[in-house]
């Protein structure tokens, strides 16, 4: 099995990996299959289906397909140019990609939010169609937006397809049990081992050079979240809060009256920094998806810049260690919100951070699997429930919490020696079938929990 750190870590805009970054990438395939069609298509509609409609309007899903049907992808998204954009498609009703005539294309009624029954095959469904000149429909794909930006059409679904496709891989675990025995029989250290399938697959300065963009990505969105304030998008009235926590750390840094909990506040911080800029529609890294994309980050910033012996040049270890840990999650179980819950986003990302930080502090591959399990099993049954269905309440604060118990997990796995009740495998498959019984109302469709219970207008 190989999931790419790229796969994992992937630049993109907020609020949602699923909700905003799947359905404009799900766009972008599309304007593909019509740029190797031998026809020439007069027009295009959407429409949006199960979670995607039921939470689409709070994460901006409308707004990701109709940019994605005029040529945006996330990896290069230009804000200033996609405002532009949707002005000029709201005025002539048409849109414009590379490579395709002009299409006919009116947002109001060429994108439909469909609230009934789900599509069979996941719970983030749309359905994409080309015309013509008659408004007949010529092309039709149906994409399924799986979770971190994942996006599959529904024969690759219903094939089982994953991203383990190319040359095999020196070190191809599926499991942590074979990920650990590959790094017993081997002598390397998990990260050196996914760095090995990394450079077989796209070559090291590639790897290296992605690897660094990551970080710089990751790093400036905390630095943003650090500078702004005001009242977040949507409706709700969110107020950022990270810079006056910043603000105020940074007051008190030095006075020997400060409580030791007062380092919980910085992690938090840092997290909270991510997920509002998120919540703005800046640009993020899924770690492993946008709503939980401040907990990695958050414990590399706070490993950074208050443990001893902290080092910049060890940041590719963390983020290959990382990986690894969200692959095995992803492939065995979910990233997805709406498929199993919080668990799946803000879970797995404690597990990676967990797992990062153990390994940069001298963790064995035991340690490190230990922490992981650790922060996972302390986020199982975690349910999805945004409030008004935006990536703000509860998930901001979540990102912290995770945060703070991924580093709390990796402080536990230090002190022993690897040795645990719970494998790591026996976790993520309990998170799988947890996720498998929950309820769909606390599956990202704002439909129960929270988002219910709170008053949102």
């Amino acid at each position: 099995m190989f999931l790419s750190v790229f796969e994992m870590f992937k630049v993109g805009i907020g609020p949602s990996s699923s909700h905003t970054m799947g359905p404009m990438v799900a766009a972008a395939r599309f304007l593909d299959l019509l740029r190797a069609a031998p026809f020439a298509a007069h027009g295009v509609r959407a429409s949006l289906h199960g979670s995607l409609a039921f939470t689409g309007v709070g994460h901006a899903t409308d707004r990701a397909t109709v940019l994605g049907l005029a040529g945006f992808v996330p990896d290069s998204y230009d804000h200033a140019r996609a405002e532009a954009a949707l002005v000029q498609i709201r005025d002539t009703c048409r849109v414009t990609p590379s490579g395709l005539p002009e299409l006919v294309f009116d947002p109001k009624t060429d994108l439909v939010f469909e609230f009934g029954a789900a599509l069979p095959g996941h719970a983030n469904g749309m359905i994409l169609k080309a015309t013509d000149a008659q408004g007949d429909v010529i092309l039709q794909e149906t994409y399924y937006s799986v979770g971190g930006g994942f996006v599959l059409t529904a024969a690759e679904l219903a094939a089982g397809k994953d991203s383990d496709e190319g040359a095999p891989v020196p070190y191809p675990f599926k499991t942590a049990s074979e990920m650990l025995e590959m790094a017993k029989t081997s002598g390397r250290t998990i990260a050196e081992m996914k760095r090995a399938n990394e450079v077989l697959r796209g070559g090291t300065d590639s790897l290296d050079k992605g690897v660094a963009r990551i970080w710089q990505v990751m790093n400036n969105c905390i630095d943003r979240g650090l500078t702004f304030d005001g009242i977040l998008p949507g409706g709700l009235g969110v107020k950022r809060r990270a810079r006056n926590i910043h603000d105020q750390l940074m007051a008190e840094r030095g006075m020997n009256l400060a409580p030791p909990h007062t380092i919980n506040d910085w992690m938090n911080v840092y997290a909270m920094a991510v997920n509002e800029e998120n919540a703005a529609g800046g640009q993020v890294v899924t770690a492993p998806t946008n709503g939980a994309a401040g907990v990695v980050p958050a414990v590399i910033r706070y490993w950074l810049d208050h443990v001893p012996g902290a080092s910049r040049t060890r940041i590719p270890e963390f983020l290959l260690t990382a990986a690894a840990i969200g692959g095995l999650v992803k492939y065995n179980a979910s990233i997805s919100g709406a498929e199993a819950g919080c668990q799946a986003e803000v879970g797995s990302a404690a597990a990676m951070a967990a797992a990062g930080l153990c390994a940069v502090m001298g963790g064995t591959p035991e340690q490190v699997e230990n922490a992981a399990e650790i922060a996972l099993e302390h986020h199982l049954g975690m349910t999805c429930d945004p409030v008004k269905g935006l990536v703000q309440v509860p998930c901001i604060e979540r990102n912290g919490l995770g945060a703070i118990k991924a580093v709390s997990a990796a402080s536990l796995s230090l002190r022993g020696d690897g040795t645990h009740l719970v494998p790591l495998d026996a976790c993520i498959e309990t998170m799988r079938q947890t996720g498998h019984d929950m309820s769909e109302k606390y599956k990202e469709t704002s439909l129960g929990g929270l988002a219910v219970n709170v008053p949102n207008c």
